[in-house]
């Protein structure tokens, strides 16, 4: 970025006590993404479309805005995490939403799975206001942001990114610069992409192993100790072993995420055929009902391709 292009940004220094910070989405991540800012000392203003998902940071202290706009007006700071990008736009773009009430000098950071293009109309229309803006997705699920161990992959100019580092950080273990505005977005399509090879993998393994009679727990202390070793296989596998598909993160979400990679790919005359299988899979499994249970809700569409439901069964050593 050139010293003209600069000037337009002046320097924040965020501190706890200090920097006020502003909050939009308290959902099954969002919640727990908050209440760790919060729990660094920083003054938070929180808004969602549902107040009661927010209460629990209210008893610790934060503070309630009736709008995206009215967080905006408290903040210095704005971080949202929402659902899907008609979401985005709406809490962004729309009559109370945050740009409504954005002044020179804001952050502010989306941290919602949504289109590089949509990160990108929301870094120009927070600079025309003299502000700036970052997309950063995250990964990790409901148990890294509970347990602030998230990857985060953010785009924007740099210097707004070496700003808002100290809250990152109380969010998440890996936090990667990764380029110009969009470039965080871009990033997280490949992080689902990979997830979505994994996940079909992770599935289609335990099947296997249930329809040859294996020990399921058994079987996955060997291969989750080699070269299959992955995120899926060491929380999510448990999971469906235990048949509990509370959502660490949606099908509905995602069905979202893997259409946005699928419509990047064909912009770029890309053809990327195992994503397309895993998706339409998803897709069925959703209109089935399934679209607020999690990701590893995959297995239930698996098995009622190949007529079979998972029980658990004893094992060879578990056998009397």
């Amino acid at each position: 970025m050139s010293e003209a292009e600069r000037r337009w940004f002046p320097v924040m220094v965020v501190e706890p006590g200090k920097t006020r910070v502003g909050w939009i989405g308290t959902g099954v991540m969002g919640r727990w993404m908050c209440e760790h800012v919060l729990n660094k000392g920083y003054q938070v203003t929180v808004y969602n479309r549902t107040k009661g998902k927010a209460q629990p940071l209210l008893y610790k202290g934060a503070k309630w805005a009736d709008s995206p706009k009215e967080v905006a007006e408290q903040s210095d700071v704005v971080f949202t995490i929402v659902g899907f990008p008609s979401d985005v736009r709406e809490v962004y773009f729309g009559e109370k939403g945050i740009l409504a009430g954005t002044r020179a000098g804001m952050i502010l950071v989306d941290m919602t799975t949504t289109q590089p293009s949509l990160a990108k109309e929301i870094y120009e229309a927070a600079k025309a206001k003299g502000a700036t803006a970052l997309d950063a997705p995250v990964s990790g699920g409901d148990v890294g942001a509970k347990e602030a161990r998230l990857s985060i992959m953010v785009g924007g100019e740099k210097e707004a990114f070496d700003a808002v580092l100290p809250l990152f950080e109380a969010m998440g273990k890996n936090i990667v610069y990764q380029g110009s505005p969009g470039s965080g977005q871009h990033t997280k399509m490949c992080n689902q992409i990979v997830i979505a090879g994994t996940m079909i993998g992770v599935c289609e393994a335990l099947l296997y192993g249930y329809k040859a009679g294996l020990n399921l727990e058994t079987m996955l202390q060997s291969i989750s100790k080699g070269a299959a070793a992955c995120w899926t296989l060491d929380n999510l596998a448990p999971r469906i072993l235990q048949r509990n598909f509370d959502p660490g993160f949606f099908v509905e979400h995602f069905v979202k995420d893997m259409e946005i990679a699928l419509k990047e790919a064909a912009a770029m005359n890309l053809c990327l055929p195992a994503l397309a299988l895993v998706h339409q899979l998803y897709v069925a499994l959703k209109a089935n009902g399934h679209g607020k249970k999690g990701t590893h809700a995959l297995i239930l569409a698996l098995e009622q391709l190949s007529n079979t439901v998972m029980e658990r069964k004893e094992g060879p050593s578990e056998q009397n």
